[in-house]
């Protein structure tokens, strides 16, 4: 298995380094796998298109054409900006984030119809249908790569647990954004459930050697400690 950070991700505001507003654009940390069997997955494609197929060729010499399969950790916008740059992929979400986050989609539209804001429901509905093509991700989506649920943030965050042979590694998420977030024991104010959020933020730490953060760079896991 090979993992590499494709590009670091930021969020649009960091509260934790007393960022009240939007200051930037926010984009999700990005990271391809590449399987023992050859697939090539690319985890929450945040960048605009043209600035995520350059850094694919830059970090990692591929193509968005190179790319079998997608995985998200949420359908939060800034993990999917360049989605649909990867039309040739499967792409994968956990089926308890496709379900809980649709079913509000669908009832939005519906009441943006029936009021009369037209535009309102056709962009909700053309999110509806990028989510429609999601595929509920199977518990093991590769050899040695898991699903971790880490619901909180949102109602079906997922993280992806890779298992080598010294080490584990987990891709997080927004379940565990930034360093800071871990080091004051934090999760996004923006979660939709703070407990359930806390309480995945503490799960993560307690499997992982290695951490991709949903905002930052890899980290080793202060709490495990060096493996």
């Amino acid at each position: 298995m090979i993992h590499r950070i494709i590009s670091i991700g930021a969020l649009d505001a960091h509260p934790l380094r007393n960022e009240r507003s939007p200051v930037r654009t926010g984009h999700s940390t990005t990271t391809l796998l590449r399987t023992d069997d050859g697939a090539l997955i690319l985890v929450d494609p945040g960048l605009p298109a043209v600035a995520l197929t350059a850094r694919l060729d830059e970090r990692a010499g591929v193509a968005p054409s190179d790319i079998t399969h997608v995985f998200l950790t949420s359908f939060h916008p800034d993990n999917r900006r360049s989605l649909e740059a990867f039309d040739g992929a499967t792409w994968l979400i956990h089926e308890q984030e496709r379900e809980q986050v649709g079913v509000p989609m669908v009832a939005t539209a519906q009441r943006a119809r029936e009021h009369g804001d037209a535009a309102l429901a056709d962009e909700i509905e053309r999110e509806i249908s990028l989510l429609q093509r999601c595929t509920a991700a199977p518990d093991k989506i590769a050899n040695r790569v898991d699903l971790f649920p880490l619901p909180g943030v949102s109602p079906g965050t997922c993280g992806l647990l890779i298992a080598e042979a010294r080490y584990t590694l987990m891709i997080c998420g927004d379940a565990i954004p930034t360093i800071e977030h871990i080091e004051r024991a934090q999760v996004l104010k923006r979660a939709h459930d703070g407990a359930r959020a806390k309480e995945s933020l503490q799960e993560a730490l307690e499997i992982a050697d290695l951490l991709i953060l949903g905002r930052d760079e890899m980290v080793m896991n202060p709490v495990r400690g060096p493996f």
